[in-house]
């Protein structure tokens, strides 16, 4: 298996992003797993004595461009090939890597992975997907969480599936149940999107609906996935991931809230296209990297998109 990892992506690359490779190493000794670092080693020289140890465990690709947080992601692809970034979509589309992970230019990650790896037939839209912890110790997937603002109700039906498949084939949950985010339990509650989306999901054989949960059921054992649109999906993961700064502030130590850390999760996989791909946070740091990686790996050792592929593969004609 080989995952390629941008470490010139993220505000504090490549230090916190070859200290994550370093993290997992030390932690990991799956020696199938072979690390195809993309960036420039002249900038990376100081930090990469740390992982000298491992040496037949990677592959440095070397690069000279970096696409900055805030360029045009189009136009940054287009005008930067040599971009790490650029290379990491480069080496998918070779089948040189089997997955790619950046913490770098967000929009120039999702330009990539629709327009290089590109939406698997029968999707719809592609989702990005959030774990949300739960008071029992577990986690609970949320999405989409960001990428789809505005949705229609086909969309959220395909989200509650690609998230069922995840945490069946990831997680190892045995028929994940899967809730509706809303206002209100009951059924006709919400807005349009909402109203329209629950009989769809009702109606649905491929997936355990139990119905609508609210804010507060989202880190309770009741609903494994909590399908809704982007926009919605975001403020709530926003919002769960201040407590942990707010309360860490204060000085606050719980095990529960340790799990809001995002860095304990590190990014987030695209779900829906053709190769995994997984964005990370652009302040990630090594805690971050080395649980990408690791995620990275899970998704490819589930063969995720082949079971996305034969899901939604269109059915054929009498």
């Amino acid at each position: 298996m080989k995952i390629a990892l941008d470490i010139m992506g993220g505000d504090f690359a490549p230090a916190e992003a070859i200290k994550g490779v370093q993290q997992f190493f030390e932690q990991s000794n799956d020696l199938s797993i072979h690390l195809l670092l993309i960036g420039n080693s002249e900038i990376a020289a100081p930090y990469l004595p740390l992982i000298d140890a491992y040496k037949g465990r990677f592959t440095i690709i070397e690069t000279t461009d970096v696409i900055g947080m805030h360029e045009h992601p189009t136009k940054a692809l287009k005008e930067k090939p040599n971009s790490s970034i650029a290379i990491g979509f480069g080496l998918m589309a070779m089948n040189k890597a089997d997955a790619f992970i950046s913490a770098g230019n967000t929009g120039a990650m999702m330009v990539g992975s629709m327009y290089s790896v590109k939406t698997i037939e029968g999707i719809l839209r592609p989702t990005i997907i959030s774990p949300i912890p739960r008071e029992d110790g577990g986690y609970n997937l949320l999405l989409d969480a960001g990428a789809n603002a505005d949705c229609k109700p086909e969309h959220l039906v395909q989200f509650a599936q690609l998230g069922s498949l995840y945490v069946n084939r990831v997680w190892g949950v045995d028929n994940p149940k899967v809730g509706l985010l809303n206002l209100g339990e009951e059924e006709g509650k919400g807005n349009i999107l909402a109203q329209a989306t629950y009989p769809l999901l009702k109606e649905n054989t491929q997936i355990n609906f139990i119905g609508n949960i609210e804010g507060r059921d989202m880190f309770l054992n009741k609903a494994d996935v909590v399908v809704c649109e982007g926009f919605t999906g975001n403020v709530a993961l926003k919002m769960a991931e201040s407590l942990y700064h707010i309360f860490t502030n204060r000085g606050i130590k719980d095990d529960f809230l340790y799990h809001f850390n995002s860095e304990i999760y590190g990014g987030t996989p695209i779900l829906g296209i053709n190769s995994p791909v997984i964005i990370g946070h652009g302040i990630s740091h090594a805690l971050a990297f080395g649980n990408m990686i690791d995620v990275a790996s899970k998704i490819v050792n589930a063969d995720l998109p082949n079971v996305f592929k034969a899901h939604f593969a269109p059915q054929p004609t009498e």
